[in-house]
């Protein structure tokens, strides 16, 4: 009897063993696919930013010398745009800090979940 006992556990021993290891493999590859997409997302994310970013700062030094022109000095034009951005910073700043910080937490939460 003892026989037949043993005999009859090896085949659902050798099934937990597979099943172990088709669940580490499927954590491994749900790690990657998370790993992988937040990684294209950054360098989505990151792209995006840098051709914004060059968008305004040539927008800004064109509005600068515009303005420069309009006011008689080149340097009144670039301190009225540079007072313009800190004034936008204040109030990004003092008013939109905790909703800034709320949308950027839920995107990253968001990404990671996904």
């Amino acid at each position: 009897m003892e026989g037949r006992k043993k005999h009859s556990i090896e085949p659902l021993l050798e099934k937990a063993e597979d099943y172990g290891q088709i669940s580490f493999e499927l954590l491994k590859l749900k790690t990657l696919d998370k790993i992988s997409s937040l990684a294209s997302s950054i360098v989505v994310d990151v792209t995006v930013v840098l051709i914004v970013s060059m968008f305004i700062i040539v927008g800004t030094i064109g509005a600068s010398l515009w303005l420069g022109e309009i006011l008689g000095k080149s340097w009144y034009g670039f301190f009225t745009v540079s007072g313009i951005y800190g004034i936008t910073g204040i109030i990004f700043y003092f008013i939109l800090k905790k909703w800034l910080k709320k949308v950027i937490g839920n995107l990253i939460i968001r990404n990671v979940l996904k």
